[in-house]
């Protein structure tokens, strides 16, 4: 009885070398490392293409903005052109405005709810962590109704403060600072106790320079969508005074002369080129930072 018992756990349970086996052959299957480099060459062509496009078209003529001629003139009469068509100073005095007052109030609430979440222990936690993951699958389109009429109840439409309040709280910053806390070892929080220090500048001065780079990551995502952001803006403003780079830009597609794609691409590169240099300063911190957070 024992030996039959013995035989059939025997040949129910899987033996060690199948599984090995088995497990070598799911490692066999994995893609090779050159397979990622094609990838992200190719993902990097088809990003830049439509950058050298633009550049080609800003810095020639309109007679050639549509074809390729090696001996073209190099001119910067497109930028004047679509400096003076629209109120820049104006448009990146309020996207300047918005990003700003977006990225301060997100990294105020994000900080405080990342903290509270990582190292706080309090009854329902899990579960509102779990209501604030939700919030990452509500596109932010669906919610334009909604906060129209929230917008006019506080009267608050047309007014730069009025594009940004929906954005001030962001269950991805919230997410993205919770790992990056949870990464920081106790002990450090333990060491500031003992020399006195409260809950706010454990926070303060603990938790948030260790935190650094995850900060500027964020920023750059927050302040990227906000900056490129159109929909939204463009519903609840009406007025020169209140429209950002994104809204300002459609009057060089409303024109009764054509579309005249060297203007329209100069004025595209102005409005891009501070978030292009700023990625390109804090590329690294921006890669780091995610890796950091376990986000890969």
């Amino acid at each position: 009885m024992k030996r039959a018992l013995s035989q059939s756990l025997e040949q129910t349970l899987p033996r060690p070398g199948r599984r090995t086996a088995r497990r070598e052959g799911v490692a066999a299957w994995q893609a090779p490392g050159w397979l990622d480099t094609v990838g992200a060459w190719l993902l990097g062509i088809l990003w830049i293409l439509p950058l050298l496009y633009a550049v080609w078209a800003a810095f020639h003529p309109p007679a050639y903005a549509t074809r390729f001629d090696l001996f073209a003139p190099l001119t910067l009469d497109n930028f004047l052109r679509a400096w003076d068509a629209a109120p820049f100073p104006r448009y990146f005095l309020n996207t300047f405005a918005l990003v700003t007052m977006v990225l301060a109030a997100q990294l105020v609430l994000c900080t405080m709810a990342g903290y509270a979440f990582a190292r706080f222990q309090f009854r329902g936690r899990d579960l509102v962590f779990m209501l604030v993951l939700l919030q990452l699958m509500v596109m932010p389109d669906v919610l334009i109704v909604e906060n129209y009429r929230t917008m006019s109840w506080l009267g608050l439409r047309d007014t730069v403060f009025a594009i940004g309040l929906p954005y001030f709280a962001s269950a991805f910053g919230i997410f993205l600072l919770r790992q990056t806390f949870k990464t920081i070892p106790r002990e450090l929080e333990e060491a500031a106790r003992v020399e006195g220090a409260n809950g706010l500048q454990i926070l303060m001065k603990v938790y948030v320079p260790l935190a650094r780079p995850t900060y500027i990551a964020y920023g750059l995502v927050s302040v990227s969508y906000h900056w490129n952001n159109f929909l939204w803006p463009l519903i609840i403003t009406n007025s020169v005074e209140t429209r950002p780079l994104t809204v300002g830009l459609q009057v060089f597609s409303s024109t009764d002369q054509g579309i005249d794609w060297s203007v329209i691409t100069a004025a595209t590169l102005l409005s891009a080129a501070p978030l292009l240099i700023a990625f390109l300063l804090f590329q690294r911190q921006f890669v780091q930072s995610f890796l950091r957070a376990g986000i890969r």
